[in-house]
């Protein structure tokens, strides 16, 4: 139709050659600057002032009547039931409301369109060019014959990876169904986009952009895309004989011959088909056949590779593909069901990052394959590529530090024990620096085409599936454990701040403490003697710890476990980036609800010293005792650094608080004394370990700790410690289970970590 400029679209009025030499019954005329028959010119003024009204202000569309080319309505012409189908079926189209569009179809358009097909047309297209809104903007609306009326309009169409773009001059017909003496839409695929109703399909040609690196605090690589499979692609009518490349294709790819057909099914027989990839070594193997037998070509698909598989796979987390129920949203984002995302660890906690976002293309595609119209293109946004804030030579020697020391005990304590952890924080920042779980795995091995090679990997995945102490658990954050004596520095801060004790108090250790039938010992038969506070914590004295219990359980049967709390125990540490386990803090309330049971001054005894129901994580207790040394600030731990493309960079890790205990600077100096004389004076549980060692001269302040386990199996062995003592940079949690005493396992492990850290590697 010719348009005039009247600062928005509509229609000329058109000529329908009627026959009749007066032209009354005409129901559109053309205007060419000729006269026009009585009492049109009227109409034509009138006509006009309703579309500079309406249809040039879409937003008023619903409180005035459309524009039409029809004069006062004859008898079989209900304009108002006409526009009220329009904007019913349009509004429902604007909600995505496909069955109400349904039930406006005509019985032909239903007949031939089933609601399921109907609904799965609209709903692959909205996928495809990932719509987000949709606006409709009316024209007009007109007679094309007694039967039929068209809605002529624009659709504005908002997508996620797009934008926005407008199909303008677009017709929807509508007919009256005589049976019911209504009007339905007469519906077909040109209703989705015109050239559809020719057969043509709509394509988005996606440009997805490759994964972004993972590099440790000082710019070393962790993972990058620039591992190699080979694509395999063929085209179905450039096959030389079908029957003899399917079989080509089972073997290489090593598939089924339906899952092949399948994928042919559902492509143009000119289409190339991306039917599989291939590991170079096996590309090398199945190229020749493959060009023989099915004219196949190559291309090369980057794959994730982790650098240092086994360093930390716990962190890293790995990559795959979509579940099924994940991909329509990834679709609406402009990815595909081949998209590989994040499955794990960083890897999917930043996985939006890491990803980017798609560009692409879309458009219309005839049934020849020629591309008929783009309707809209986008470009690709770089991913961002993440530094982590762990320093991953450290991370190597803290890991290698655990092996060794399983190797060396081998025939004792290392049958019995399952695994380890090591966890290294900066105490001003909340910063992992390493964040160790043992044993560890090859983390290629979990990702869909590993960089490893299949036949590796597949020892891996049955070695994990197997293996007794689960390497597949991320101790640091989600092992739980007794904390044993590592609480007793809670206990000190709690009784002393609290004023149930003053800093004066002194105890008896005669290596037995009672009440009534309840008898308990001392780890040192005869105990040791006058304990301070300070002694008691250097000592590890359990009869002074079990009559802190007792006491603040007197007073209170709260209080122990509200400080516990208020130290950052039984929550979450608010890592985020990784999964994690709140751990459990025991009091009256929660055995009652728990366990149905009456709290007794014999959970508390237990809790002082970290048994019954307590449960922690090596992570919540570094965390613990970072806040000590830096005077009782309790960060979020932080493990992503900085994002950025190259050099561009933008910094995550700022110091973040989620918690403070306020206790008095006394109170806290003299819980850091008692640390520091465990690990330096002659009397401390750790100084025969440190002894000789050159972090005396910078000063190591720690704590001990042997938590008894369930049944007869060997207590777990912890040790804590911050340094330089003065001026505390770092603490650490070292955690190895059913290993024995803290001071003989878990304590050597810890010397050597940060002898490494602050006086580099000897050996």
């Amino acid at each position: 139709m010719k348009r005039l400029a009247f600062g928005c679209d509509y229609p000329q009025l058109r000529c329908h050659s009627c026959g009749t030499a007066r032209a009354r019954q005409c129901l559109a005329w053309r205007v060419r600057g000729k006269r026009q028959p009585c009492g049109v010119r009227l109409f034509r003024w009138a006509w006009l002032i309703v579309l500079l009204l309406v249809g040039c202000a879409p937003q008023a569309t619903r409180s005035v009547p459309l524009p039409t080319l029809m004069p006062t309505p004859t008898a079989s012409i209900d304009l108002e039931a006409t526009q009220r189908v329009v904007m019913t079926f349009m509004d429902a189209w604007q909600r995505g409301d496909f069955a109400t569009m349904y039930t406006l179809l005509s019985p032909a358009s239903q007949e031939a369109t089933p609601l399921e097909q109907f609904t799965r047309l609209y709903t692959d297209a909205h996928n495809l060019m990932t719509l987000n809104t949709l606006r409709i903007t009316p024209r007009t609306l007109y007679r094309e014959s007694e039967r039929v009326v068209v809605f002529h309009y624009d659709a504005t169409f908002a997508t996620n990876v797009l934008g926005t773009f407008s199909d303008e001059g677009r017709d929807m017909r509508l007919v009256l169904d005589r049976s019911s003496g209504m009007w339905r839409v007469a519906w077909s695929l040109a209703d989705i986009f015109a050239e559809m109703g020719n057969g043509a399909t709509l394509r988005f040609e996606s440009s997805i952009p490759r994964r972004a690196n993972i590099y440790d605090r000082d710019g070393d690589i962790l993972a990058d895309q620039n591992g190699v499979m080979v694509e395999v692609n063929v085209t179905q009518d450039k096959m030389p004989d079908r029957q003899t490349c399917i079989t080509a294709l089972e073997t290489a790819l090593n598939t089924s011959s339906d899952a092949l057909n399948r994928q042919f099914a559902r492509a143009q027989p000119n289409w190339v088909v991306m039917v599989g990839l291939l590991e170079p070594p096996a590309f090398l193997t199945h190229e020749t056949r493959l060009k023989t037998e099915c004219n196949a070509t190559f291309s090369q698909r980057a794959i994730r590779r982790y650098l240092r598989g086994a360093l930390m796979p716990n962190v890293l987390g790995h990559v795959g593909f979509p579940l099924e129920d994940e991909v329509p949203q990834l679709v609406r984002l402009g990815f595909n069901a081949e998209t590989i995302i994040g499955r794990a660890g960083v890897e999917r906690s930043w996985d939006d990052t890491l990803r980017g976002k798609p560009g692409g293309r879309l458009t219309l595609v005839g049934a020849n394959g020629v591309r008929l119209r783009t309707l809209a293109e986008a470009t690709t946004q770089i991913p961002e590529s993440i530094w982590l804030t762990i320093d991953a030579d450290l991370q190597e020697y803290a890991l290698r530090a655990i092996g060794e020391a399983y190797l060396e005990s081998a025939n004792t304590w290392g049958i019995t024990s399952k695994g380890a952890s090591a966890v290294v924080l900066d105490v001003h920042t909340g910063e992992v620096l390493a964040m160790v779980s043992y044993p560890t795995y090859e983390g290629n091995a979990l990702n869909p085409f590993p960089a490893i090679g299949r036949e590796v990997a597949n020892s891996v995945l049955a070695d994990l599936a197997e293996n007794p102490r689960n390497p597949l658990l991320n101790r640091p954050t989600q092992g739980i454990y007794p904390s044993g004596s590592i609480m007793k520095v809670i206990d000190a801060v709690a009784v002393a701040d609290t004023g149930v004790y003053d800093l004066t108090r002194t105890y008896f250790c005669s290596g037995i403490w009672q009440q009534g039938n309840d008898v308990r010992y001392d780890w040192l038969a005869g105990g040791h003697g006058r304990m301070t506070i300070p002694s008691a914590i250097a000592n590890s004295c359990n009869p002074f710890f079990y009559q802190v219990g007792f006491d603040m359980n007197a007073v209170d049967p709260f209080l122990l476990p509200n400080y516990a709390r208020r130290m950052g125990l039984g929550a979450l540490t608010g890592l985020g980036a990784l999964s994690e386990a709140a751990g459990t803090i025991p009091d009256p309330d929660w055995l009652r609800v728990n366990r149905g049971l009456t709290w007794t001054y014999s959970n508390a005894v237990n809790l002082a010293i970290g048994q019954g129901e307590v449960e922690v994580t090596p992570l919540q207790m570094t965390r613990m005792y970072a806040a000590i040394a830096n005077g009782g600030t309790l960060y979020r731990p932080q493990l992503i650094r900085q994002t950025g493309i190259l050099d561009q960079r933008t910094q995550i890790a700022i110091p973040e608080v989620n918690g403070r205990f306020e206790v008095r600077e006394d109170v806290l100096a003299m819980v850091r004394r008692g640390m520091c004389d465990t690990v330096s004076a002659s009397y401390g549980t750790a100084a025969h370990i440190f002894r000789g060692s050159p972090l005396l001269n910078i000063g190591v302040c720690g704590k001990t700790g042997t938590a008894q386990d369930a049944g007869s199996r060997p207590p777990h062995s912890w040790f804590m410690a911050y340094a330089p003592a003065d001026n505390p940079r770092i603490a650490i949690g070292v955690m190895v289970e059913n290993a024995g005493d803290g001071s003989a396992v878990a304590a050597p492990i810890t010397r050597r970590i940060l002898e490494w850290f602050f006086f580099g590697p000897f050996d």
